[in-house]
């Protein structure tokens, strides 16, 4: 990728506190450099000079790139297949607007596991649009498994941690893992002493042993309400533990399937400004309807919808974040600010990247979408270059 000098005028820019209109961006680089309203952009007074690349936006939507926590493929490939599948995995994202990617993997041995989060780390050095690595897995609880091996799930053990974080060189962004299992203690201290994001999920956690991950330093929760017991009046569960704890991330797939759309809303009135949409896609992405494998499972999918072949478990999702963030605000009623920000802002700070992604400002990425009025992707820049 190259980049040069990049201004975008005449925009809506969304911002958490309302839209700017007649707003500019301008990038330098991989950067940010400038950003303002009016006709200051065109001043040819301008110590920057003359921009290599100029777009009217002709009044339309300014959003940031989309952040994707939790992603495993796209376009009839998966995130574990190795440097050309995550090529298209992210061509079929960045065209939905998506400009950072957290690269998920499911269920497979500690020696697969090894091998790819160390292949996942080597693209991510190279190419910024990869973040890193999510394990979804091994470390998860038989019932609430969803979509993994059964026979490749274990208890952590300090060894296979020390592998795993070895072999991801600090690109490890996040692991789910069942907290109410042996060794889960441990290894929520091992990974959170090392940087990486924890999140509970695919677990039969109650409330309070949700509460105390959460509380050891647990900070994410792996796609709410799918893969662990739900909300009952009594029995408040890992949902409602996640919304008490305030440094918690929820992730939501928006998609229509996974989530009901009041519930959608539901979660964004319990945790608010710590929602963060993802896709939990897998191969089948912008591809066709069909038989796919996610890990080692058969997956059939019909209408988009993803289950397994044996038993029946969803297994992923179709989505991609444009139709995450237009369900949120055309379904369950959200304003537009609040669902950007879940596509956006949230994820970056729940990675610990806020003060240089998920924000059009000054010194920040140049990760910018274009969008109609009905919320659909013109344009998208990734680090400084158009992506589409």
């Amino acid at each position: 990728m190259s980049s040069g000098t990049t201004v975008i005028h005449s925009a809506r820019l969304v911002r958490p506190a309302g839209t700017v209109d007649d707003a500019w961006v301008r990038f330098e680089g991989d950067r940010i450099a400038a950003v303002g309203t009016g006709g200051d952009w065109a001043d040819p007074s301008a110590s920057a000079g003359a921009p290599d690349q100029v777009t009217d936006a002709a009044g339309r939507l300014l959003a940031p790139g989309f952040i994707d926590l939790h992603c495993h493929g796209a376009g009839g490939a998966a995130a574990d297949e190795g440097p050309e599948a995550v090529e298209r995995i992210l061509a079929v994202h960045s065209a939905h607007g998506t400009t950072r990617t957290v690269l998920s993997l499911v269920t497979a041995s500690i020696d697969g596991l090894v091998s790819q989060v160390r292949m996942l780390a080597e693209v991510a050095a190279r190419d910024p649009r990869v973040l890193g690595s999510h394990l979804e897995g091994p470390f998860l609880d038989h019932e609430f498994r969803g979509a993994h091996d059964p026979a490749l799930l274990r208890a952590a053990d300090a060894a296979s941690v020390d592998r795993l974080l070895e072999a991801a060189a600090g690109t490890l962004r996040q692991v789910t893992i069942a907290p109410e299992h042996d060794g889960a203690s441990d290894a929520i201290a091992r990974f959170v002493e090392a940087g990486v994001r924890v999140a509970v999920g695919h677990t039969g956690a109650d409330f309070e042993t949700a509460l105390a991950a959460f509380e050891a330093g647990a900070s994410l929760l792996t796609h709410a309400f799918n893969g662990m017991r739900g909300i009952h009046h009594r029995m408040p569960g890992p949902v409602v533990a996640a919304m008490h704890a305030p440094h918690v991330t929820l992730e939501l797939i928006n998609d229509g399937v996974h989530v009901h759309p009041d519930v959608v809303r539901l979660a964004f009135a319990g945790a608010p400004g710590r929602v963060a949409l993802i896709t939990d896609a897998m191969a089948a992405t912008g591809s066709a309807d069909g038989r796919y494998i996610l890990g080692s499972l058969e997956v059939d999918v019909l209408d988009g919808v993803a289950r397994l072949v044996d038993g029946g478990s969803i297994a992923g999702s179709t989505l991609t974040l444009d139709v995450a963030l237009q369900r949120a605000v055309a379904v369950s009623g959200l304003p537009l600010e609040t669902a950007v920000a879940a596509l956006t802002e949230v994820p970056a700070a729940a990675i610990g990247r806020a003060h240089d992604l998920g924000r059009l400002d000054v010194g920040y990425a140049a990760d910018a979408v274009l969008l109609s009025d009905d919320l659909a992707v013109e344009q998208v820049w990734g680090a400084g270059v158009r992506l589409s």
